[in-house]
């Protein structure tokens, strides 16, 4: 953080009268609009890139205001390097849409414009107001809030300073203007950001009634931020952690993904066990951990994402969320073997049960649900290498991603390692090489007991 930014001069002083998002009662509250001149914050230019310059330029241009806003002011605050630029502007949507004929118009409950400019999208999102406060031209369906809180329709556009206060975290309410080089805090966020600390705007409890899913966010955050969750924003989350529950699974689907590929994995996975929100999205997991099942797994497996996205490969949601669901497997696996089934078919069995369960919670869509399934099945294909079964398990799409797994498998202790050497191994050596590591193994398994046949009733001779 700039030593400007924890002693920059206040330098307007218009104080506005505005209510609190999420206050259960219209409760004034009185904010003040903080401009922070470009002498005294690290923001430039040239750290924005040229498609979101483009927009904002061409917004200024045609009579808008613009602002970059949200997490690219806030990461470059902190140091850090954008990945996504988010503009917000007093332009309507259908308005941003005829200035950009590369743009696109998305949602139907809020509309917002996608630019696109190549693989770069710049998202532009109209001025938002208080849900709380609807105008009176707004009708019932535009706003309406759920039996337990929850904000079901939310399309009330509004000014800049309705927009920052409607926003969930301080740190996230921060307006940068390209006119004037200017950084606009409406909710002290820059403070906060000094203080390494995520606070929501509002009352706590109303705010994550309003969107259970502003406690995922709340976790994403400060495992991606590295910051503390102010007290009175941590307060209310574990009694929450229900709320959950009726977020529709596709939602959450698209949630666990943010949280578990931003490069924190083990750290998100730690806070999201501490505020008793990781059995929302995965109860049959949490519900075999609960009875002994290890997690070590899922650790191990979190480490190894954290490390691929540290070194900038990609991560595929279906290892993911085999990893997340392999203690689930294995407790309903060892269930089915206890009772009798035979151990092929209680894990096919076991596989279908428990992902059953889990898209009552998080769905998965089949494109990711279907590889998942062959990486389990695999599992018990790897160790059996006589003969020309090697080949054919190396020939397998789903091979890599298996052979990754079994990785994971030893190295958080569940099974003996050499196994994953040896398809190593495997892997690296010639033709020659393969016959003579295939010759050199023993029996994979035990044989089958022949029946011993009874022997032949004796005829008697033939005359």
């Amino acid at each position: 953080m700039p030593k400007s930014l924890s002693s920059f001069v206040e330098q307007s002083v218009d104080k506005l009268r505005s209510i609190i998002p999420g206050s259960g009662k219209k409760k004034s509250r009185l904010y003040q609009r903080r401009e922070i001149p470009r002498d005294q914050h690290n923001v430039s230019r040239s750290m924005i890139s040229e498609p979101a310059k483009k927009v904002l330029n061409r917004l200024n241009k045609a009579g808008f205001e613009a602002y970059l806003v949200g997490g690219g002011v806030r990461d470059i605050l902190l140091g850090g390097t954008p990945k996504d630029f988010d503009i917000a502007t007093n332009a309507t949507p259908e308005e941003v849409h005829d200035l950009f004929r590369n743009s696109r118009l998305i949602g139907r409950r809020f509309r917002i414009v996608h630019v696109v400019f190549g693989r770069e999208v710049i998202e532009v999102t109209t001025f938002r107001g208080n849900a709380n406060q609807a105008d009176e031209d707004t009708s019932d369906d535009e706003h309406k809030t759920s039996e337990h809180g929850l904000l079901l329709r939310d399309n009330v556009y509004g000014n800049q300073e309705e927009d920052a206060l409607r926003r969930d975290f301080t740190v996230n309410a921060l307006y940068y203007c390209i006119r004037d080089f200017t950084v606009i805090d409406f909710a002290d966020g820059v403070t906060d950001l000094r203080n390494r600390q995520l606070r929501l705007i509002g009352d706590p409890e109303t705010r994550y009634r309003e969107d259970p899913v502003r406690m995922l966010r709340a976790i994403r955050f400060a495992a991606k931020l590295d910051f503390d969750i102010e007290p009175e924003t941590e307060a209310p989350i574990r009694k929450l952690a229900p709320l959950l529950t009726h977020i529709p699974p596709a939602r959450l689907f698209e949630e666990v993904l943010k949280l578990f590929s931003a490069g924190q994995g083990e750290a998100t996975y730690d806070l999201l066990t501490r505020y008793n929100l990781l059995a929302p999205l995965f109860p049959e997991t949490v519900r075999a951990i609960d009875n002994g099942e290890s997690d070590e797994l899922i650790r191990q497996a979190l480490r190894n994402t954290d490390a691929r996205i540290a070194q900038g490969k990609s991560v595929t949601p279906y290892f993911l969320f085999a990893a997340m669901l392999w203690p689930a497997l294995q407790a309903e696996w060892s269930r089915r073997q206890d009772h009798g089934d035979p151990v092929q078919p209680a894990l096919h069995g076991a596989i279908g049960k428990v992902i059953g369960r889990q898209v009552q919670a998080t769905s998965i869509p089949k494109r990711f649900s279907g590889p998942m399934k062959e990486i389990w099945e695999l599992q018990m294909r790897l160790p059996r290498r006589q003969g020309k079964r090697a080949f054919a398990t190396m020939s397998h799409p789903r091979f890599r991603a298996a052979y990754d797994f079994l990785l994971v498998r030893e190295s958080a202790g569940e099974i003996e390692p050499g196994l994953g050497e040896w398809w190593t191994e495997f892997q690296k050596v010639d033709d020659r090489g393969q016959e003579r590591m295939l010759s050199e193994l023993g029996s994979d398994g035990p044989k089958k007991r022949r029946r011993r046949r009874k022997p032949a009733a004796k005829r008697p001779a033939q005359q």
